[in-house]
């Protein structure tokens, strides 16, 4: 028999009334429900009820229906003096004197005699007090019929578990698999809510029962939204509501974060809210998918319709709006066994079209495949003919090919006889320039050298004629001296010997000239031998010294480097290509202005030197940088280089298995950076 209409309600704010302050207060108000409802307080609750004991035996049993408190505790009179039975959902399962996760205390009465009780309880959640009065058989038959029912409804989600899993094993559908997840967690929040994970999964450890309270409905929110997304396709279908999905699952993220930091109620609350939004949502999805004909959202609609049904009649219950009985009792489990039966039939139909589209599918292709072979067949004819008139255009063309090849190859060795033209004219002009100075200096002081030594001898005779006469010594000494003086024979001898030094000069400076065109020419180049690069580069330098002016300042950091095998002759031609480009660049920049700069280091390390040259001219961009080495390609004017240079120096270098980097940023200069391996190794 249920109660809850024969009961006065007594809220105690506090939470410190004793049981003689609460027997004696008058703010008792009588319950206008059959099952009370609390609400969400934090608030204790004094429950007062009379009962007259009509049945035969001497025992009977209050049962609260309702296993999520923190505290219920009756107070029974014996002897006149109130006794108190506490129990409560934070203590080990293993406590209670009766195994069940519903409360149930003993109540004592004689027959046809009455007696009053008072009931005191507190939760962290939602108090909804569903009090049944029995004997201890109608009781045990009335938990045996929930246990079956339970067990009934969990046998039916491990079906659909198992099944879905497999399933997923099969097909690696991942909508199976969010779907398990969601059965899963649905299966604990029910089994949480209905006390059973605290009676078998949690008995020694109440306190991960409670949180299981709300994290496991938190997940299971959360496990559906993600199902939703993927076997709806609301990210492709309807993008904002995405959106909304990743916030109420947001919403259900901060319920399980304030469970897990003490806020209980708090996060009761939230779980509420975060309900609602989802419920909201989902309908607005599947309601819009469902008008746009497509299928599964229409099971979908069904299945989150009758689940939310059996809700809604489970709370009208609590709600005393409709009777406490079997059938209302049990409408939120039934409501989970059709949602989730429904889901199942829903990924399966899912893949019945799925299928369907495949095989419709396949059915197009072998149609386009056919129809594509029929126009194959009919265009070879028409292709053959075409081959054939094509095979005599090309032979033709091919002809005309290989007379252009002949040409290009002509004309290619032709503009490389030009390059070496150049080069030799550059070379002669350097040669020419750097020699002609220091024979100048030695021919113009030739005349002036023979001059002096014309005096020289005119001298001679003239003090040997005095040392000759009769005069004596005293007057030739005196003589000789005055002739001396009168001769300026001091600066005489002083002038010879400037001159014969400026032609010693000369002439060393001739032969140094000559000693690096030789080393810069190397006869021999094509002989490979052991090397000094910085020897090269000096010679280099001679060469090349007729195009710098006096306005751009070079700089030599030459490292000591050890001799590579190498062909030394073409690595120099290399080297003036590099310095003659920084030349004009930095010209072209600066013109007769100070400033243009022109850098050479060399380094190595234990298997290859490095040679860099570095100008601060004009600089390339990145297009000029990548055609830089092409053949042909150049930045001058036009009649100011042949486009050669650069490509002979990538090939010298790769002839030497060595490898050049360019770095430069256009209106700030160029770096060549080589890299030659000391032993050479024929690749």
């Amino acid at each position: 028999m249920v109660i809850g209409q024969n009961v006065s309600i007594l809220e105690d704010p506090t939470g410190r009334l004793e049981i003689e302050s609460v027997r004696m207060s008058s703010g008792f108000r009588s319950s206008q429900s059959e099952v009370p409802n609390l609400q969400l307080s934090s608030s204790d609750f004094w429950l007062r009820f009379t009962i007259r004991n009509e049945s035969s035996e001497d025992q009977l049993l209050l049962n609260l229906e309702y296993p999520t408190l923190s505290l219920c505790e009756l107070h029974f009179p014996v002897s006149g003096v109130y006794n108190a039975v506490k129990l409560s959902d934070k203590e080990p399962f293993g406590n209670r004197k009766y195994k069940h996760q519903d409360f149930l205390f003993d109540v004592k009465i004689p027959k046809d005699s009455t007696s009053t009780f008072y009931l005191r309880v507190r939760s962290n959640e939602q108090m909804i007090l569903p009090l049944v009065l029995g004997t201890p058989l109608k009781i045990a038959e009335s938990k045996l019929t929930h246990d079956l029912l339970w067990g009934g409804l969990i046998g039916l989600l491990s079906v659909m578990v198992l099944y879905n899993l497999f399933v997923f094993i099969s097909t690696r559908d991942i909508s199976y698999l969010y779907y398990v997840s969601y059965t899963l967690l649905i299966g604990l929040t029910q089994t949480s809510l209905s006390g059973y994970t605290y009676r078998f999964i949690f008995p020694d450890h109440p306190e991960l029962f409670n949180l299981g309270i709300v994290i496991f409905p938190a997940l299971a929110g959360i496990s559906l939204l993600i199902f939703a997304q993927s076997f709806l396709g609301v990210k492709q279908r309807m993008p904002a509501m995405g959106w909304v999905f990743k916030m109420v699952i947001l919403l259900y993220a901060a319920a399980i974060v304030l469970r897990i930091f003490g806020f209980d109620q708090t996060s009761y609350r939230m779980i509420d809210i975060s309900a609602l939004c989802l419920t909201f949502s989902v309908y607005i999805v599947v309601i819009k998918l469902s008008y746009n004909g497509y299928r599964p959202a229409r099971l979908f609609l069904l299945a989150w319709t009758l689940f939310l049904t059996g809700i809604i009649l489970f709370v009208l219950r609590n709600l005393g709006v409709l009777p406490y009985n079997n059938f209302t009792n049990y409408t939120m489990q039934l409501g989970t066994a059709f949602e989730v039966t429904l889901l199942s039939l829903a990924l399966a139909d899912k893949i019945n079209i799925f299928k369907a589209e495949k095989e419709k599918s396949q059915a197009e292709t072998v149609n386009a495949l056919k129809e594509n072979e029929r126009i194959i067949r009919e265009q070879n004819v028409g292709l053959e003919l075409k081959v054939n008139e094509r095979t005599i255009e090309l032979s033709e063309s091919n002809r005309e090919l290989q007379n252009t090849l002949e040409n290009l190859k002509q004309t290619q060795t032709q503009l490389v006889e030009s390059e070496k033209m150049a080069s030799l004219g550059q070379l002669t002009a350097g040669i020419a320039h750097e020699i002609n100075n220091p024979i100048n200096f030695v021919t113009s002081n030739i005349n002036p050298l023979k001059r002096d030594i014309d005096i020289m001898f005119n001298a001679l005779t003239v003090i040997e004629n005095l040392g000759m006469s009769d005069s004596p010594p005293a007057d030739k000494q005196k003589q000789i001296k005055e002739y001396k003086e009168n001769l300026d024979f001091d600066y005489l001898t002083s002038e010879i010997n400037h001159l014969i030094k400026g032609i010693n000069e000369g002439a060393n400076r001739t032969a140094e000239i000559v000693k690096g065109l030789k080393i810069f020419s190397r006869l021999d180049e094509d002989v490979l031998k052991k090397a000094d690069v910085n020897e090269g580069l000096a010679s280099t330098m001679i060469i090349a010294n007729n195009l710098l002016n006096s306005k751009i300042k070079i700089i030599k950091e030459y490292g000591n480097l050890p001799e590579i095998e190498c062909y030394p002759g073409k690595l120099n031609q290399a080297f003036l290509n590099i310095i003659s480009n920084a030349i004009y660049a930095v010209q072209k920049r600066f013109g007769e202005n100070t400033g243009g700069e022109i850098t050479i280091i060399t380094t190595h390390d234990e298997k290859n030197i490095f040679i860099s040259i570095k100008d601060n001219g004009t600089g390339m961009n990145a297009q000029t940088q990548k055609k830089v080495f092409e053949p042909f390609f150049t930045t001058k004017e036009v009649g100011e280089g042949t486009g050669l240079g650069m490509s002979i120096v990538y090939n010298t270098i790769k002839k030497h298995n060595g490898f050049i980097n360019v770095n430069s940023l256009q209106g700030e200069g160029t770096e060549f950076v080589l890299q030659i391996p000391i032993n050479f190794t024929k690749m």
